[in-house]
C-alpha cells in the first residue's frame, strides 16, 4: 500500500506485455511503478518496427489461435484481449491501421515510433511511474523485487507485481534471459530458452558463399518430414553466409529445431513450386541436351542466379544424369540442416516459465502475488503479429490476475 492506503504494483519489464499490465492496473486505480533496465521502454518493439509495424493478424480467431505453440493458453489469453481489440486500442491512440493484402495488419504510416510515444505519454498522464534503468537481479522476501541502479541495489516491496522480462533474443535491446537462473533458484519451474524464428545453419561450398550469401529465394517450397511424410510449405527464403534465413524457415523453425539431432536433419526444397515433376520433366526434354545446363535451366524452367547455384549443393546432384532424375531433385532438392543459429540473433525464444509453474492467471504458484506475462513464458508464435498480439494479451490477463488477487487478499 502506499502512503494513503491504495494497493501499489510493480511492473518489472517495459517492452508491450508491461506496459500494457500497467495500463490495465492504472485504469483500476491502481498506483503503478514501472521499472526497466534501459533508458527508455519499448526498445525491442521499436526494432520490430523498423521494416513496418506488423502489429497483429486479421484472419478470425479460430485459425489465429493455431498458430502458438502450445495453443491452449495463448487461446485463453486471446478471448481477453483479441486482434479485434488490439486494433481498437491503436484506435484509442489516434493510429488507425489497415489490413494488408497477406493479411497482416499494419498502423496506416506503418511505424512503431509514434504508437509508442503515444501510449507512454497517455501512460505518464493516467499516472504511471517509470524508473528507467532499474534492472531486476532477483527476489526477495516476500514482494520484494531486488533492482540494481545507477545509484546501487535497492529492494522494492509492492503488493503484487508483473514480471515482463522477456525471453532470451536480442539481449543488446534488454531481454537476456538473465531471470531464468534467479527464478529456477526461487523453485519456478522454467524451460531453457532457445532461438525462434531464426536462421538455420547449412554447409554451402565457398563458391555458393561467394556469390549468392544475401540472395532472396523466390518461389521456392521447403518441406520438413514428420510423421513419415513430407510436409511442404510455400514462402520465401534467403541465402546467407550461414545457411538459411527469411520468412519460410522461420515460420518452421519450431519443428525444424525439434528435428535437429546430433547429424542434424534433411530438408526438402522445392525449386519450381509452381509446375509438377511432370511438367518440370516436360519443359527439360523440350530444350536441347546439346545446350549446358545451366542456359537449358534458364531457358527450360526459369531457373536461374541463386536457384540454379541451389541445385549444385548436395552430393546428390552428381547422380542426377538423366532429366527424370534431375528433374525429381529440382522438385525435392535435399539439404541437411545443421544447426540454429545462436539465440541472440533470433526474433523471438521459445522455452521460459512452464506453464504448469503458474495459475490460470499467470501468477507464479510458488510465489503468490509474483505474475509472469510476454515472452518470458514458454510459448512461441510466427512472425506475422502474432508475437505481438500475444504479448498484448498476457500483459492483459496478467494485469486482471492481479487485480483479482488484490481484492481477494485485501
Amino acid at each position: 500500500m502506499n502512503a494513503i492506503g491504495q494497493p501499489a504494483v510493480a511492473v518489472i519489464g517495459g517492452g508491450p506485455a508491461g506496459l500494457m499490465a500497467a495500463e490495465v492496473l492504472r485504469a483500476a486505480d491502481i498506483e503503478v511503478d514501472l521499472y526497466d533496465a534501459k533508458a527508455s521502454v519499448g526498445r525491442k518493439f521499436l526494432i520490430a518496427g523498423k521494416g513496418g509495424l506488423n502489429l497483429t493478424h486479421g484472419e478470425d480467431l479460430e485459425h489465429f489461435a493455431k498458430r502458438y505453440r502450445p495453443q491452449h493458453p495463448v487461446d485463453v489469453w486471446l478471448k481477453r484481449f483479441d486482434a479485434s481489440a488490439l486494433r481498437e486500442w491503436a484506435r484509442g491512440l489516434g493510429i488507425e491501421t489497415f489490413v494488408g493484402s497477406s493479411g497482416h495488419v499494419f498502423p496506416d504510416d506503418q511505424k512503431a515510433a509514434p504508437l509508442l510515444r503515444g501510449w507512454v505519454r497517455r501512460l505518464r498522464e493516467q499516472g504511471v511511474r517509470f524508473h528507467m534503468q532499474h534492472r531486476c537481479v532477483g527476489l526477495a522476501d516476500s514482494q520484494q523485487t531486488r533492482l540494481a541502479t545507477p545509484d546501487g541495489e535497492h529492494s522494492v516491496k509492492s503488493d503484487a507485481a508483473v514480471f515482463a522480462l522477456g525471453g532470451g533474443s536480442w539481449p543488446v535491446l534488454g531481454s537476456d534471459g538473465a531471470w531464468v537462473q534467479w527464478l529456477r533458484d526461487a523453485g519456478v519451474g522454467v524451460d531453457p530458452l532457445r532461438p525462434s524464428n531464426c536462421g538455420f545453419e547449412l554447409d554451402w561450398s565457398p563458391h555458393f558463399i561467394e556469390r549468392h550469401a544475401g540472395d532472396p529465394i523466390k518461389p521456392v517450397a521447403l518441406a520438413l518430414r514428420e510423421d513419415g511424410h513430407w510436409r511442404w510449405q510455400r514462402g520465401e527464403l534467403i541465402a546467407s553466409e550461414y545457411g538459411l534465413e527469411g520468412g519460410l524457415i522461420y515460420a518452421l523453425s519450431a519443428p525444424l529445431r525439434e528435428a535437429l539431432g546430433d547429424d542434424g536433419t534433411e530438408i526438402r526444397i522445392d525449386l519450381c513450386p509452381m509446375l509438377g515433376v511432370s511438367e518440370v520433366e516436360k519443359r527439360l526434354r523440350g530444350t536441347p541436351r546439346k545446350r549446358s545446363l545451366s542456359e537449358r535451366l534458364r531457358r527450360g524452367l526459369g531457373l536461374s542466379g541463386v536457384r540454379a547455384a541451389l541445385l549444385r549443393e548436395p552430393t546428390s546432384f552428381a547422380d542426377a544424369s538423366t532429366d527424370p532424375q534431375l528433374s525429381a531433385l529440382i522438385k525435392s532438392l535435399p539439404l541437411r540442416v545443421n544447426s540454429t543459429r545462436p539465440l541472440a540473433e533470433a526474433i523471438s525464444s521459445a522455452g521460459g516459465v512452464c506453464f504448469n509453474a503458474v495459475d490460470e492467471h499467470l501468477m507464479l504458484k510458488q510465489r503468490p502475488g509474483l505474475f509472469c506475462a510476454g515472452e518470458m513464458l514458454d510459448w512461441e508464435a510466427p512472425t506475422g503479429g502474432y508475437l505481438l498480439t500475444a504479448c498484448f494479451a498476457s500483459g492483459v490477463v496478467a494485469a486482471e490476475g492481479v487485480l483479482d488477487w488484490l481484492r481477494r487478499n485485501a
